[in-house]
């Protein structure tokens, strides 16, 4: 199981931490807490969720994000909600209505974490000043991270086009009859492209624009970081395949699991891109 990727910002002189579950960005409320109460976290977030809106706020969004939210558990909390007998902790919460909003953690990163939506609310409950001083920091980290994997991305894209020239050459030495047309060089070259997109993809560049009409570009325009970097080894190997006169088949074969190695890996360590 992928280990969470752990960020964190300063607000104020309080460090706030970010974790990273089901691709979307938690933030910490024991740590939103600790700016107005360090030693009652848990209180402040038990006192907040008591609350009557802050109940059909949380309702809201998990009926708008959530399909395996329970309603009907939803409906018996919010009636009880703000009467003085009412309690209501996290854990009760998540175990009742299924909920996705609110995660519980042990361990070193351990409190309670909210979507970021719902985690500004919670700061909004705490000071409006923090508030905005949260979103402002916590859009920095994220602007921050995209121009990270903007950059990775840019490099790994000019990697694949200089490896594409190795690859074509070699393609020209040995796959392309001596005069023939620029016609049916193309071909070739067109061939073995698609024996690569086959290999990473799974499909053929007319397969990925017949399944995708209304995007620009190719298959490798909207490509990931780490397709892109493997398609630039593929590029490398399948050009010694060709110099060893490998068949085609051979080389599609051999060149698929190349590549599902090398993603396998690769997925496995994405999260270090984004670690500060």
């Amino acid at each position: 199981m992928k280990k969470p990727v752990k960020a964190s910002i300063e607000v104020q002189g309080t460090v706030v931490s970010i974790l990273a579950e089901k691709h979307e960005d938690y933030i910490c409320l024991t740590d939103i807490a600790r700016h107005r109460n360090p030693e009652g976290t848990d209180d402040l977030i038990r006192n907040w969720l008591r609350n009557r809106n802050t109940v059909e706020f949380l309702g809201i969004w998990e009926q708008l994000h959530n399909p395996d939210f329970n309603p009907v558990e939803f409906d018996g909390i919010k009636m009880q909600a703000g009467l003085n007998s009412f309690t209501l902790t996290p854990k009760q919460w998540l175990e009742r209505t299924r909920a996705i909003g609110l995660v519980s953690k042990a361990g070193r990163y351990g409190g309670t974490y909210a979507h970021k939506d719902i985690a500004f609310e919670f700061a909004s409950w705490i000071s409006v000043e923090f508030k905005l001083y949260l979103i402002k920091e916590f859009q920095r980290l994220k602007d921050d991270e995209n121009l990270r994997l903007s950059l990775a991305w840019n490099l790994n894209r000019t990697l694949s086009k200089l490896n594409y020239r190795i690859h074509t050459d070699a393609i020209k030495s040995n796959l392309i009859p001596p005069e023939i047309t620029p016609a049916q060089a193309a071909i070739t070259y067109a061939s073995e492209a698609d024996l690569l997109n086959v290999a990473l993809f799974g499909h053929t560049a007319k397969q990925w624009r017949d399944s995708n009409p209304k995007l620009d570009g190719n298959m490798r325009d909207h490509a990931t970081i780490e397709q892109l970097l493997v398609l630039a080894n593929l590029e490398s190997l399948n050009a010694e395949f060709i110099h060893m006169h490998l068949a085609p088949a051979e080389r599609l074969i051999k060149l698929n699991a190349i590549a599902i190695r090398q993603m396998n890996t690769l997925t496995a360590s994405t999260t270090r891109l984004l670690e500060p």
